[in-house]
Parts: structure tokens; C-alpha cells; sequence
């Protein structure tokens, strides 16, 4: 089993038509996602390696019943891309644009929350369920089909930690990058819970950073909700106060977000961090040996 995505997504790429847009939906096609169409206004009837293209995503979903949108529509659109998205009936949008402005994400936000509808990102990786279902533009030949959840706030690390865990024989049931800006859709909370709830899941992988306190958060959820094995990495460890570390909202103010306070966080709730993201699956093992 998988959280968000599986066999049964239907997704539709809004931009399929621009280069990132067109080169991600064929992949996503290649990998064995249920890419049903995608979206461009004026292109109607245009195909993108046989993906057909509509007008909007109303166009799209009333042709197809999609209920997976992906965006890689310009930053400056962002904003009315995943608004459409919810407005259409959409019910899983993925925000895979970088640079979106954070008011305009707190609005649309709102917006597909009234909707009933779920985001993820905008400025993520998307994300996989092996042999399944991948949206956006994860590296599809590191993963593999198992019974550990990923989360996490880098691209990167996200890449990384399923590396080793790969290695280690610890296949991923489904990997979710949250993206890395100051607003984001989905995020730990709301992860975890998933995740405690899939009964194919066994152990759960979380990256965090410098910033904000969603990793005390998620310390503080794990420690009431969580019953399954976590292991947790932090980057940004050596990172200087004030200083921005590659994503918006990674960076410490006032005296808060540093490393050292979320890794305090999570130790005191009888989480294991590793020192090193190569460490995370042998932590996992040690606590799913020891249930």
C-alpha cells in the first residue's frame, strides 16, 4: 500500500506544454504514472508523447476524472494554477514551482482548503510510491518498493537518505517532499499521521532543517500519535544565525529553528537523530528488531 498516490491517480501536468512541464510528464508517463492529460490554454488538442492537452483543468478533469493535478507553471501563475486545480474538483495538488511569493501561497492555501482538497509544495520534489505512482521529478532509480515512509523538507536529502536506505534493503512505500519554503501544503503533522494509519508502513525516515518549529512539532505529535519506529536527520547543523540556508525557510531568527534545539526535540521524545543521513536506516532496524 502507499499514502496519496498509487495505481489508481489519474494526473493531470498543468503546463504540460513548456519544457519543464512536457520533459516531467513523459517521465512520469515512462515510470508507469496514470498521466490522463494535461493543460496549456489555447493548445487544445495538441498531445505531449501522446498525453493529451486541454484548455483548462476543468476541460481536463470533465475528459478524464482526474484527481491529481502537478504544476510546473511559472511562479508568477502558481498562485491561479492550483487555485483552478481546486476549483475543478482536483483533490491532490502538487506545486513543484519554485519562487511562488508566500502571500500568494497562504491565498490559494485557504483556497483549496475550502475545497476539500490537499497540497503539497510549492518548491518540492513531489512525490512516489514505488512501482506505483511518482509525481513530480524524483530520481526514480534510487527507489524501491518497501515498507518505509519518507518525509522530508530538502529534494536532496530526500534523494540521499532513500539512497541508503535502498542500499540497506529498506524499499520506500512512499516518499513525500514537502518543499522548503515558509508556507507549504502537507507537512509533518499531517505525514505522520498517514503514515501510523498505513498498515503497509512500518518505519518512517524524516529529514528536517534549520527554521521555524515544525520539527518540535512533529517531536511533540510523534511522541502522542506515533507508535511506529522513526529516525530523524536535521541538516544545517554548522549553520549561523541569521544566515539563509538554501531554502526560504530555512534559516534561525531570535534565537529560534537552530539545529540543536529540533535534534533536543526529538531526543526528548525517545527519537534517535542520526549525526549523518547514511546513519537513518540502521537506526530504524535497531528499533524494528527491538519491538
Amino acid at each position: 500500500m502507499s499514502i496519496l498516490i498509487n495505481k489508481d491517480t489519474r494526473l493531470i501536468v498543468q503546463g504540460i506544454t513548456g519544457r519543464d512541464g512536457g520533459f516531467h510528464a513523459t517521465k512520469m508517463k515512462e515510470y508507469g504514472t496514470n498521466v490522463v492529460g494535461g493543460t496549456s490554454p489555447g493548445k487544445y488538442g495538441e498531445k505531449v508523447s501522446g498525453i493529451p492537452v486541454f484548455n483548462t483543468v476543468h476541460d481536463a478533469v470533465n475528459a478524464t476524472n482526474a484527481n491529481t493535478s502537478v504544476i510546473f507553471v511559472p511562479a508568477p501563475f502558481a498562485k491561479d494554477a492550483m487555485m483552478e486545480a481546486a476549483d475543478a474538483g482536483i483533490k491532490l495538488i502538487i506545486c513543484i514551482t519554485e519562487g511562488v511569493p508566500t502571500l500568494d501561497v497562504v491565498e490559494a492555501y485557504r483556497y483549496i482548503k475550502l475545497k476539500g482538497a490537499n497540497l503539497i509544495g510549492p518548491n518540492c520534489p513531489g512525490l512516489i510510491s514505488p512501482n506505483q505512482s511518482m509525481v513530480g521529478i524524483m530520481p526514480t532509480m534510487i527507489f524501491k518498493e518497501g515498507r518505509t515512509g519518507v518525509i522530508s523538507r530538502s529534494g536532496t536529502l530526500t534523494y540521499e537518505v532513500v539512497y541508503n536506505l535502498t542500499e540497506n534493503g529498506m524499499g520506500q512505500s512512499t516518499a513525500v517532499g514537502v518543499g522548503g519554503d515558509p508556507i507549504v501544503g502537507l507537512y509533518y503533522e499531517e505525514l505522520l499521521e498517514l503514515f501510523e494509519n498505513d498498515p503497509d508502513t512500518d518505519s518512517i525516515a524524516l529529514i528536517g532543517e534549520i527554521g521555524g518549529d515544525a520539527e518540535e512539532r512533529a517531536a511533540e505529535f510523534i511522541k502522542k500519535h506515533v507508535t511506529k519506529p522513526v529516525a530523524v536527520f536535521i541538516a544545517g547543523q554548522q549553520a549561523p544565525p541569521g544566515k539563509q540556508m538554501g531554502h526560504a525557510g530555512a534559516i534561525i531568527s531570535s534565537g529560534s529553528g537552530t539545529a540543536a534545539e529540533k535534534i533536543a526535540a526529538f531526543e526528548a521524545v525517545g527519537v534517535p537523530v542520526a549525526n549523518e543521513p547514511s546513519e537513518i536506516p540502521q537506526l530504524l532496524k535497531k528499533q524494528l528488531l527491538n519491538r
